[in-house]
């Protein structure tokens, strides 16, 4: 019995590994185990943002104090816990994500991102209106030299601004195909990997730094 309860116990941790490599990267070399493929879509997904906030989710540029400034605040907004916070945890939170060479500083006046209280010595997270398309990406190559990764991802957005449908463009706001919103995620990832010529792409540069992935620089494909 213990014997069977092992087996399949394995039998789903290898089915749980087919599954992530079938959804998320389309190519990986072979140093690139379950555990960082997930690492690294996770944190993408931390500092990707929302197209109608920073005009684009994941802007190009060649050192994170060249990226783009709301981009960059909006992404610490994004990720910090509380909506109401102090100037150090602003930028406690910006060294988190994006490493110790980000230096750039919360104006004390604050920004479009947050708004200071002179009341309370404390900065508030502004607000922010999102429409009915969802910015989203999928991991398509993942390479590793040392301590950094190479990795390609392909953009493209889900609108769900139909009733029980959801419709997958491109960043040109081209629609590639349509699934029903109770179709699983896997069908839309499907689409997109079947429609990948079709949809913009880019390479992306992130570093482990310490217990964390920083992001360096992207460039479009």
């Amino acid at each position: 019995m213990k014997k069977m309860l092992v087996i399949i116990v394995i039998l789903a941790m290898i089915l749980v590994s087919m599954i992530i490599y079938k959804n998320i990267a389309i190519n990986k070399n072979k140093s690139v185990n379950v555990q960082e493929v997930e690492q690294i879509e996770e944190y993408i997904s931390k500092i990707y943002m929302w197209k109608e906030i920073t005009k684009e989710a994941l802007p190009t540029f060649e050192n994170i104090n060249n990226a783009n400034e709301l981009w960059v605040w909006e992404v610490i907004k994004k990720n910090l816990e509380t909506y109401e916070t102090t100037y150090e945890e602003i930028q406690q939170k910006g060294k988190e994500l994006f490493g110790e060479k980000f230096e750039r500083q919360i104006p004390k006046e604050g920004n479009d991102s947050f708004y200071y209280d002179k009341e309370s010595n404390k900065y508030l997270a502004t607000e922010i209106v999102l429409d009915e398309e969802e910015d989203s990406f999928l991991l398509k190559d993942i390479e590793k030299e040392g301590e950094k990764y190479k990795v390609k991802i392909i953009e493209y957005i889900e609108d769900y601004s139909e009733e029980n449908k959801v419709i997958i463009r491109n960043l040109k706001e081209e629609e590639i195909g349509r699934v029903s919103t109770t179709d699983s995620e896997t069908k839309i990832k499907e689409i997109v990997k079947n429609n990948k010529e079709r949809f913009s792409q880019k390479n992306i540069e992130i570093k482990k730094e310490k217990d964390n992935l920083v992001i360096e620089k992207v460039n479009k494909e």
